[in-house]
């Protein structure tokens, strides 16, 4: 940090709501909440009540009774024989009294100008009217040279909206102020304290004198005191200015600072306590028209904005997927946010919507903005490179960005962007001037208008529009649950019928074996019993026994299949090169008439249920030797590699091949790619192949061509070993 960064850091955070000292035009009394008693007093008690502190104390004692009795809000109180306008409030655990002298002249009754004004607020008038009307009120009721209207940015550098003044000191119309001419513990007090007041910037502090029970203990906390002493940075910040006097009265809308009703004189000036309560009232009928204009704007704002929005529900609502149906209403998703661009990731891939960064960027800057915890739900900024992210492939495109994160465990974002707006700001004074006098930093003394061009900044981002992006998330959000809720929902149906029809297909499988084992049987002993039968009739016999046997190895093939979606899989270490070697010996006597060329690798093993294993082997290693029947001399290659997260094994050969058009039939139950009079088989057995190999984890392919041979591949996951 450097030093001019440390010391207006100390200035920021210099503790000016105990500052141990008062202002001259008033006297302070500190007392015991339990029992009134004096704790501490400033030391102009007598100048300002014309008798010490224990004798004002006791002149107040049956007011501050009651007002105990009451509940102690803060109040005004009247000490009877005594000229004094008298402020009482409870904070800290302590009894804060404040006396000032009262108005001695007669003063114009301001109840008039107040009623006229407050009529004025409530008529159809221009938000502009109204605050120059509430200066120039205040003004004329004050008595000071001039009156400022300052509202605070949305970074607290401030703008003088609107003035009223007798002309003797200079105008500061539409200039603006850094955030650091009113530092962030001072706006606080502003919020809590709405009026302050200072006679006098030459005034000498007036210090409290703690009594001997009250040495020690933490200073008093004079947040809500009105005659509190001042930072004499502020009092050296009004004499560069040209002002002795200032009044300040905060503008507050729904509890936020909006601005202040700023009050200054070049010569010291009092205002009564009357006086300061009219203006107050002033302020306060200003705040209800501002945040009554606000509202009206933003309900207008928001019915439009809310249009909008239900276009894009029904876009989203005729899409198979959310991010589908925002990209088919670009110019709606658009005018949400008033944005020139908008970016929407998806686990689905990336769209882009009017002038936006590509999608390198995009994700760049997504995962700043994940890495940065900065948005978690929406993020609102009308100056990247401010917030941290100066990547020029996105600035160059975008300065201002609205993002919701759609997800947080998948990368789904929805980003608008705004351009650049090159803006000239005329500044009260350069606002990045330091002056370093006596080791320390002190206030500008120029507040001469200093113009400067703000780049890298777009238009900022309305609070509807910010809304709407809000809303729009929680349907986006609604509508993915939704979803997911229906595909659970659909899953579990199916689930369902699936295991319905895993139990037919079973019972149905096992009632089917035993018919069509009495057809094979009853045929042979009829064709061995009839002696005198004709060969038509024998032929004929021979087709009953040889269909009633396909359809029994049919059935076989239904319950083996239906079977494997319910039986438990044993996991255990399986010698591949051993299954491989059984199936072809179980094979020897059916092939021995054939010239078939082996090349067996060798096998890596693997872990899983070695009996369905055994199954997948005999599958594919029965196919290449069926398929490779016209092939003289057929060769078969076996293989098996590790491979990235697992194994693969293949098995290849020479035969009729396949054409690729028709691989997503492969492996499907009854699914066949050859006439069945040319090749005998079921076609289950490539479809009990791949339930086998997906419920060990793994996976299944095939490539061949017609005539030319195929090449059949399964991958099992290394599982890991048990324990």
């Amino acid at each position: 940090m450097r030093a001019n960064d440390v010391d207006l850091d100390s200035c920021a955070r210099e503790p000016i709501h105990v500052p141990g000292s008062v202002q001259p035009h008033g006297a302070l009394l500190v007392l015991d909440p339990a029992d009134l008693r004096i704790l501490q007093v400033s030391a102009n008690v007598a100048d300002i009540a014309g008798t010490d502190a224990a004798g004002i104390a006791a002149v107040l004692s049956p007011e501050l009774a009651a007002w105990k009795a009451s509940g102690s809000p803060p109040a005004r109180l009247v000490a009877p024989g005594y000229p004094l306008d008298i402020a009482v409030h409870l904070h800290d655990d302590r009894v804060i009294v404040e006396l000032e002298r009262a108005a001695s002249e007669a003063m114009d009754d301001p109840f008039a100008r107040l009623t006229a004004f407050a009529q004025q607020m409530a008529g159809n008038i221009d938000l502009g009217d109204a605050l120059s009307a509430a200066a120039q009120l205040v003004v004329q009721l004050s008595n000071f040279d001039r009156a400022l209207v300052y509202r605070f940015d949305a970074d607290w550098s401030g703008h003088v909206v609107a003035e009223a003044g007798n002309g003797t000191l200079p105008s500061y119309l539409d200039l603006r102020f850094p955030a650091g001419d009113i530092p962030a513990q001072a706006r606080d007090l502003y919020r809590l304290n709405p009026l302050r007041l200072i006679p006098d910037a030459d005034y000498t502090p007036v210090p409290l004198l703690a009594l001997d029970e009250e040495q020690g203990r933490a200073p008093v906390d004079m947040t809500f005191t009105q005659i509190r002493s001042v930072s004499p940075v502020h009092l050296e910040y009004m004499r560069n200015m040209g002002t002795l006097s200032s009044m300040s009265i905060s503008i507050l809308i729904d509890g936020r600072l909006w601005g202040l009703l700023a009050c200054h004189s070049r010569q010291p000036h009092i205002v009564p306590v009357r006086v300061r309560d009219a203006c107050n009232f002033v302020a306060q009928s200003l705040a209800m028209q501002i945040g009554a204009a606000s509202r009206a704007q933003t309900a207008a704002v928001g019915v439009e904005l809310g249009r909008l929005h239900t276009k894009l529900l029904a876009s989203m609502a005729d899409a198979d997927r959310w991010d589908d149906g925002l990209a088919k209403a670009p110019d709606t998703l658009l005018a949400l946010t008033r944005a020139s661009g908008a970016a929407i990731l998806s686990q689905n891939g990336f769209s882009r919507v009017g002038d936006a960064p590509d999608e390198e960027a995009v994700r760049r800057l997504t995962q700043w903005l994940s890495e940065n915890g900065i948005a978690s739900d929406v993020y609102a900024t009308d100056c990247l490179a401010a917030a941290g992210f100066d990547d020029r492939s996105v600035t160059e495109t975008a300065c201002g960005i609205l993002a919701c994160r759609i997800s947080e465990s998948d990368d789904n974002w929805l980003v608008w962007f705004r351009p650049e707006v090159i803006r000239t700001v005329t500044w009260g004074g350069d606002p990045h001037k330091v002056v370093r006098e006596s080791g320390r930093i002190h206030p500008r003394k120029s507040f001469e208008a200093w113009r400067e061009s703000v780049r890298d900044r777009s238009a900022p981002w309305h609070e509807a529009e910010i809304g709407a992006a809000h809303d729009l998330r929680a349907s986006i959000v609604e509508i993915v649950l939704k979803k997911a809720e229906q595909l659970a929902r659909l899953a579990a149906d199916l689930q369902k019928s699936n295991k319905e029809l895993e139990a037919f297909s079973y019972s149905i499988s096992h009632d089917l074996r035993a018919p069509f084992r009495h057809i094979v049987g009853f045929s042979q002993l009829l064709t061995e019993r009839e002696k005198n039968l004709d060969e038509r009739s024998r032929h004929y016999l021979k087709m009953i026994s040889d269909s009633a046997l396909a359809a029994g190895e049919l059935v076989d093939d239904l319950l083996t299949f239906s079977h494997l979606g319910r039986a438990t899989l044993a996991s255990g270490k399986v010698d591949m090169n051993k299954l491989v070697e059984e199936v072809r010996l179980g094979l020897a006597e059916d092939i021995k008439d054939r010239a078939i060329e082996w090349r067996v690798g060798d096998l890596p093993m693997t872990r899983g249920d070695g009996a369905l294993l055994r199954q997948v082997w005999h599958n594919m290693i029965e196919n290449a030797v069926k398929y490779t029947r016209p092939r003289a001399p057929a060769r078969i290659d076996i293989s098996g590699e590790p491979v990235d997260g697992g194994l693969l094994y293949r098995v290849q050969d020479n035969g009729v091949g396949f054409d690729m058009a028709y691989k997503a039939k492969l492996f499907g139950v009854f699914q066949r790619l050859q006439r069945s009079e040319d090749f005998e088989g079921t076609g289950i057995g490539l479809a009990l192949v791949k339930r086998i190999v997906e419920r060990h984890g793994g996976s299944v392919d095939a490539t061949g061509t017609v005539d030319g041979g195929a090449c059949f591949t399964f991958f099992l996951p290394v599982l890991p070993p048990e324990e």
